[in-house]
């Protein structure tokens, strides 16, 4: 599989399990063999989260990179915590949401800039009740039905 150029790699689940508050862009510390693996489209966040250490550093946990293909012997670990990098401002003001309203960090994207570099959007969230759900599945299916309709009255 040859290295992307872009690479955009989803959480499709965030906006449905949460509901999203704020975002951020913070850059991520990858070892050598982990950005050719993201490159290659072979990275998923969809169980992953965001925490803090005892330093104020902040980690996401359960983010999966699976082993570049042409790695030799010294490869990563798929499941290590890799940290992310905040400015001290945005660091401070998410560890006192999270310690203080109980509120999670999900990331939502991981992306590469126009650098090549490693990026993930992450978001402070408050986790959905079931009937917000509802609420979501339902408001989700009267878009599709409308934009069947228009379909079907513009042809």
């Amino acid at each position: 599989m040859a290295l992307q150029k872009n690479v955009k790699i989803k959480n499709r689940k965030a906006k449905f399990e949460y509901e999203i508050l704020d975002t951020y862009t913070a850059g991520i510390v990858l070892a050598g063999t982990e950005i050719k693996a993201i490159r290659e489209g072979k990275a998923s966040i969809a169980e992953s989260f965001c925490e803090f250490n005892d330093n104020g550093e902040l980690f996401v946990i359960n983010m999966t990179v699976q082993e570049y293909s042409h790695a030799s012997a010294y490869s990563h670990n798929p499941k290590s915590e890799r940290k992310l990098l905040l400015n001290k401002n945005e660091l401070k003001k998410l560890e006192k949401e999270v310690r203080n309203s109980g509120l999670t960090i999900i990331p939502l994207l991981l992306f590469t800039n126009d650098r090549g570099l490693a990026k993930m959007k992450i978001a402070l969230c408050r986790g959905k009740k079931q009937y917000d759900k509802r609420e979501s599945i339902k408001e989700r299916d009267t878009k599709r039905n409308l934009s069947r309709i228009k379909k079907a009255f513009n042809n």
